[in-house]
């Protein structure tokens, strides 16, 4: 018998004082008991919207169905055909705006919870799985994987299962890109994501850190030299943007880039770290999407009150709805319909306050998103010694200045078949946030995913 409840198993938590002075992960996960519950309120539909709308194409149903049974290991198998990163995208993927927001279940109540029952099914297997990997047969190819983010893992991932020699290079000292510099510890700890890594070596995969291509070494030279057939660039977009206002180079102005990096991989919220961060006592984040809630809540936890002035209204916030909802209850403030126009600092040249400017909604653009228009002569003024611009990121252009011939937009994304994933250089091919902009865990993923499928199906001579 399906379990007809209008509402998801609710998601147990740390309570939100608590939550909100610590990194631990802030969701506990679901029990078998409440897994099993929300498993059986999927219908199985015949037509399955859920998997059209997944950008790796998990089989929902089946998984679920598992989990139904109480079959856990099943069902992470199911997953695993097309996700390396379960336990990660459980976390962190927008299942609201892909496979939930077409659930038929939410048509007439609350979707069933896709996202947290994968989390279930990887975090049960994590927790009893002893098997290793097995390293499959090469089958005498090498190819190149820059960038240790969501895209080049998932590449790597499939690469390596088909029998090729890969080797992933990464700038930072640290594997995981995004995963562990930009998505704080209270969101996705990072001993999960070591763990997909460590997956992946014993696919065989090597992994070298402190390798900048572009500088150590260049894409010719990789294939040139080193014998790289393919190459695959997934370097996603770690280049900060910010507003030139007044006063942005002022002594406690930060990208969001550079907080998180400095408190996610270098650990900068630790008393005894080696790379201590100035936090501030009255904080003041720029923006509206995840990276935004994620600045502003590491910054509570580091003991500042938190202001996030976003320029348009709440029903805009690009933010997951998710995320909004765990700020507010830990206590940070939002400031809608307000826009920063400087930024003022003390006499020893550090912030002190930022002026906005209110702000008011108007008619749509041609995209049909209402436009946003200043309020003349209204202006407030929020005490502030820090202030985090979390307003997005491009692509960084050194990939493109020194590898000749690669085609980019204007912008910096780089330039790709979308069935494939190749650029305009032979077998060089790119994807996630390097081609897209800043965008998802899980499309980063199904462009890596396109562009094996694609580096394979050339290498192979199919």
């Amino acid at each position: 018998m399906p379990n007809m409840s209008l509402k998801k198993n609710v998601m147990p938590t740390q309570p939100a004082d608590e939550r909100n002075k610590n990194f631990n992960e802030v969701a506990l996960g679901y029990t078998a008991e409440q897994a099993i519950d929300e498993a059986q309120r999927c219908l199985n539909c015949k037509n399955r919207p859920c998997v059209g709308s997944c950008p790796v194409k998990i089989r929902i149903p089946d998984f679920i169905q598992e989990v139904a049974k109480g079959d856990f290991e099943s069902a992470y198998q199911i997953i695993a055909e097309e996700s390396s990163l379960p336990a990660v995208c459980g976390r962190v993927c927008p299942q609201e705006r892909q496979c939930e927001g077409k659930c038929v279940r939410g048509i007439k109540g609350e979707p069933v919870g896709i996202g947290r029952l994968e989390r279930f099914v990887a975090d049960y297997h994590n927790a009893h799985s002893t098997e290793k990997a097995v390293r499959p047969q090469s089958n005498g190819h090498k190819v190149a994987v820059i960038g240790s983010g969501p895209s080049g893992l998932a590449c790597a991932s499939d690469l390596a299962k088909k029998g090729y020699d890969v080797t992933i290079f990464e700038a930072l000292h640290l594997a995981g890109g995004v995963l562990v510099y930009g998505i704080p510890e209270f969101r996705l700890p990072k001993s999960i994501v070591q763990r997909e890594i460590d997956g992946l070596k014993d696919l065989g995969v090597k992994i070298e850190t402190n390798v900048v291509i572009g500088k150590t070494l260049s894409i010719d030279e990789l294939k040139d030299e080193y014998g790289f057939e393919a190459v695959f660039i997934g370097t996603g977009a770690g280049l900060p943007r910010f507003m030139n206002i007044p006063g942005e180079n002022l002594n406690g102005v930060y990208s969001a880039n550079e907080f998180l990096t400095r408190i996610n991989l270098m650990k900068a919220y630790r008393t005894d770290g080696d790379t201590p961060i100035y936090h501030g006592h009255n904080v003041v984040v720029v923006g509206g999407g995840n990276v935004a809630m994620d600045a502003a809540r590491c910054a509570k936890r580091l003991g500042g009150d938190v202001t996030v002035v976003y320029r348009r209204s709440e029903k805009e916030l690009p933010a997951r709805a998710e995320e909004y909802e765990h700020a507010l209850e830990e206590g940070i403030v939002f400031n809608f319909l307000t826009n920063p126009v400087a930024i003022n600092g003390n006499e020893n040249s550090w912030v002190k306050s930022v002026k906005c400017q209110k702000m008011q909604l108007s008619d749509p653009d041609e995209s049909g998103r209402a436009r946003v228009l200043p309020i003349e002569g209204s202006f407030v003024e929020i005490e502030a010694d820090v202030v985090i611009m979390a307003i997005g990121t491009s692509p960084n252009p050194l990939i493109k200045s020194t590898t000749e011939g690669l085609e980019t937009q204007k912008w910096g994304g780089i330039i790709v078949e979308e069935e494939t994933g190749a650029t305009s250089r032979e077998n060089v091919y790119a994807g996630g946030d390097a081609v897209t902009g800043a965008a998802t865990v899980i499309l980063a993923m199904g462009a890596g995913k396109t562009a094996a499928a694609a580096i394979d199906k050339k290498l192979s001579g199919e």
